[in-house]
């Protein structure tokens, strides 16, 4: 047993318990920065339907959501990269910047196109909040000790996900839904001076990196394709059309130039070497299928419910409670549980699992359904999130040095992320595609004409609507929306066959760091440096 072992088991001294204080420290701003990226995945589900009214866009609808994810997708492994070459606070700081300049932008849209344009500036300075401050507590704290910090990270993913709506919901209902915009100005403010005064971590001292500008460049195309064919096919284009077919030609040739690149490239952006990893290849799989079915649920239950149950965009937002509380405990049990046991294979197993569960209840759903039974079904997706998110991420930085860990991360997350944006945008599509033959077929010429644009169908507008015409436009939404949660049942099984294959390797109790540390230094001097 080493000198360090002895010294972490005895009871803590001054400069210890300085150094817990200022780990608690950074990890409270590190939770405020987190909810603000996380609260504007989910903060216009709930207003959707009012914005896409006002702004006559309801064919654009999918893309409030959509162009935050995938912005955000696109700048994962930028962020992830760079902080393990530069440094991770300045590119914090600069990711907060740049989170509230799209909030300004969005705040003063006058059209679907600049609130869109709006959006995906948040997301390019979003996702590097997410993704920084995961890869910044593997700074400060070892992977043994991480679960219960990574567990309360996902808590506050759980609070964003209803948060995010009911917030959403009250603006919508009160001030208007461009406040859910402007309050990022004043936070995110607070966030680069909390960042600013408080963050001290590892700096670069291997000289000038070199920078994968290309590798970047055809990820982005890559993943812009990708998405662009899960948004647009078969409901813009024909999934025959040219354009669609150069959008997979686009992203199969970019995708291939990527690893190309990747195989030469002196700092990879993406290193192949990761995907060696059996545990990296299995929970990043895993991954990827629970933001689908994560991302493509959550974006849409809130206008489901607002039109089939017929509540106004507040009390959607409560709805979503049962999920968030139960996704809350479950997550911050679950890192409780790890930092203890160490053992955590067999968490994300039973929450897939429980996940799926969930999916093929919520496909049951109809309109006379009572809403405390919806709520039930979201409570049980709930539990089976808060077991398997996190945890994930911890099984993936537990892989690779600490020298890695943020483009490890990043790597991980940015699949999750092209799970969420497909997941997201080929739910929207179906969703959308389904609303217009439905409400085609089932409404009479005299009720479209009573209805008016299905562009410009608002919750209020519907209910003002004659019985017989509401009642079909409610079993449209209905059916349009119910049986997409069943096709993802099968995709959530096959992540739970996956995650049966992962090595549960113990989880490390130091920081490996690519630092010298002198004589006069102790380990924890390097934690705060």
């Amino acid at each position: 047993m080493t000198d360090t072992t002895l010294a972490r088991k005895a009871p803590l001294s001054d400069a210890d318990a300085a150094t817990k204080r200022h780990i608690l420290l950074v990890f409270a701003g590190l939770m405020v920065t987190m909810l603000l990226a996380s609260l504007d995945q989910t903060i216009f589900s709930t207003a959707l339907p009012t914005i896409v009214g006002q702004l006559n866009g309801v064919d654009e609808m999918l893309w409030v959501t959509t162009a935050y994810i995938l912005a955000s997708t696109i700048m994962l492994p930028v962020y992830g990269k760079l902080g393990d070459l530069i440094g991770r606070k300045g590119l914090f700081i600069g990711a907060i910047a740049v989170f509230i300049l799209g909030s300004i932008i969005g705040g003063m849209a006058q059209d679907m196109t600049m609130l869109i344009v709006g959006r995906a500036v948040q997301g390019l300075g979003g996702g590097g909040l997410m993704l920084l401050s995961q890869a910044i507590i593997a700074d400060v704290v070892p992977a043994r000790e991480r679960g219960r910090y990574m567990g309360i990270m996902g808590g506050v993913f759980a609070l964003s996900s209803v948060a995010g709506p009911l917030l959403g919901g009250w603006f919508t209902d009160g001030p208007g839904w461009r406040w859910g915009l402007w309050m990022n100005i004043p936070l995110g403010i607070l966030a680069i001076a909390s960042a600013a005064l408080f963050l001290r971590l590892p700096k670069n001292t291997k000289g000038r990196p070199t920078i994968d500008f290309a590798g970047m460049g055809l990820l982005a195309i890559a993943s812009t394709c990708l998405v662009l064919v899960t948004t647009w096919g078969g409901t813009t284009y024909d999934w025959d059309s040219l354009t669609i077919i150069a959008l997979i030609a686009g992203a199969v040739i970019s995708a291939v130039a990527f690893v190309m690149v990747e195989r030469r490239a002196a700092e990879p952006i993406m290193p192949l070497h990761m995907f060696k990893d059996r545990n990296f290849n299995l929970t990043t799989g895993a991954g990827l299928i629970i933001g689908i079915a994560m991302f493509g649920a959550l974006a849409y239950l809130p206008t489901y419910l607002q039109m089939v149950t017929g509540v106004n965009a507040t009390q959607a937002g409560l709805l979503l409670i049962p999920l968030m509380a139960a996704l809350l405990v479950t997550s911050i049990v679950s890192g409780q549980l790890v930092s203890r046991t160490g053992r955590y294979k067999w968490l994300p197993i039973v929450g897939t699992v429980i996940t799926a569960v969930a999916l093929a209840l919520l496909s049951t759903m109809t309109p006379t359904l009572p809403v405390w039974l919806v709520c039930v079904y979201l409570a049980i997706m709930g539990l089976g999130l808060g077991m398997a998110m996190q945890i994930l991420i911890l099984i993936v930085q537990n892989s690779f040095p600490n020298s890695q860990v943020g483009t490890a991360t990043a790597s991980n997350n940015y699949f999750r992320q092209i799970g969420a944006s497909i997941g997201s945008a080929i739910v929207g599509s179906i969703f959308v595609s389904n609303l217009k033959d439905l409400l085609a077929e089932r409404l009479p010429s005299a009720g479209s004409a009573a209805a008016g644009s299905s562009n410009s169908f608002t919750p209020e507008l519907v209910k003002q609507l004659p019985t017989a015409v509401r009642d079909i436009i409610i079993g449209a939404y209905n059916d349009a929306l119910t049986p997409v949660f069943l096709y993802m049942v099968p995709l959530m099984l096959v992540a739970t066959v996956l995650l049966v294959f992962v090595k549960e390797k113990p989880l490390a109790t130091t920081i490996e760091r690519d630092v010298v540390v002198s004589d006069t230094l102790t380990q924890d001097d390097v934690v705060l440096a």
